[in-house]
């Protein structure tokens, strides 16, 4: 039987939600996968939504994850955790930075950034939550968060069988490749 598993990554643009995902795309094929991606970046250059929806098994046919089917969401930020919670299968799990943006309503006053998320979201499903900006910044680069929540993705899933340093050395510029090394391992243990 050919079980695909659903993976969304979901963040705001700027976020490096596209570099995590070939990074996991580059894994998943090389451990002999069948994959496929698809990404969206709506008005990512303004602060607007980035999702990455991957697929893999023995055969995908389509890139797309349709709402109650994903085996995990990554939200690089917490509005996006809530705004994807549709697309989340039940027993499905939910790793989410402890992080705001605010949305261009919120900034002009036209609404209110939701309180309570996190312990919203884990009343409804499995959630791993850690605030993966901060790890960043303890490592010396606040960019390489998208990194962090990879090695805590590839931890929920259990992908163990992949080498993720080797992933990283090719998808990475060269002078960022330790850092990145560093943060995937930090994530990996939260």
């Amino acid at each position: 039987m050919n079980e695909v598993k659903n993976i969304l990554l979901v963040g705001v643009g700027g976020q490096g939600t596209i570099l995590a995902s070939k990074i996991l795309t580059s894994g998943l094929m090389t451990a002999g996968y069948d994959v496929k991606m698809s990404e969206i970046h709506g008005m990512s250059q303004r602060g607007g939504d980035v999702s990455t929806q991957v697929r893999f098994g023995d055969k995908v046919y389509s890139p797309i994850v349709g709402k109650g089917s994903a085996d995990v969401i990554v939200a690089f930020e917490e509005m996006e955790a809530l705004r994807w919670l549709s697309h989340l299968k039940i027993g499905g799990k939910m790793v989410v930075n402890e992080h705001r943006i605010n949305p261009v309503p919120v900034n002009l006053g036209a609404a209110e950034y939701p309180e309570g998320i996190i312990d919203h979201l884990k009343g409804i499903c499995d959630v791993i939550s850690f605030k993966a900006a901060d790890v960043a910044k303890e490592l010396g680069n606040p960019k390489v968060m998208n990194i962090v929540l990879l090695g805590a993705l590839v931890k929920a899933m259990g992908l163990d069988n992949i080498d993720w340093d080797a992933e990283i050395e090719a998808n990475v510029k060269e002078k960022f490749i330790d850092i990145n090394k560093e943060a995937f391992h930090r994530g990996y243990n939260m």
